[in-house]
């Protein structure tokens, strides 16, 4: 386990989001983006996209609550073994949640290296 307090962890998902750049930045909409220390339900999950994919928009208003994507900061953690391990998967995670806003699904993100 590696010890990351939580405002160098946000400044690592800050990072993370930052390097994909645009044309994604701007093609992201209506997502709030969270970070927990872990989730209840399942404490090993690194990360959840829970939205409507913009692919699947067809009927989608203004009135909906927006996607949520949530990074949680003990199960990264205590699954690295250095600080760079840390960054690494902060980055793999944001990448895998945000294509889940896109529509890019688990096998699809397998195939290009994102697992």
């Amino acid at each position: 386990m590696v010890a990351v307090a939580p405002a160098d962890f946000e400044r690592l998902v800050e990072e993370a989001i930052d390097s994909i750049g645009d044309p994604f930045h701007s093609l992201m909409d209506n997502v709030v983006l969270f970070i927990e220390d872990h989730n209840a339900d399942e404490p090993d999950l690194l990360g959840l996209y829970e939205g409507i994919p913009l692919t699947e928009r067809d009927n989608y208003g203004g009135l909906e609550l927006p996607d949520r994507i949530t990074i949680y900061r003990n199960a990264i953690c205590q699954m690295c073994h250095s600080h760079q391990e840390v960054i690494d998967e902060v980055q793999i995670t944001v990448v895998h949640e945000i294509a889940h806003h896109f529509g890019i699904d688990d096998d699809r993100l397998h195939d290009h290296g994102w697992a």
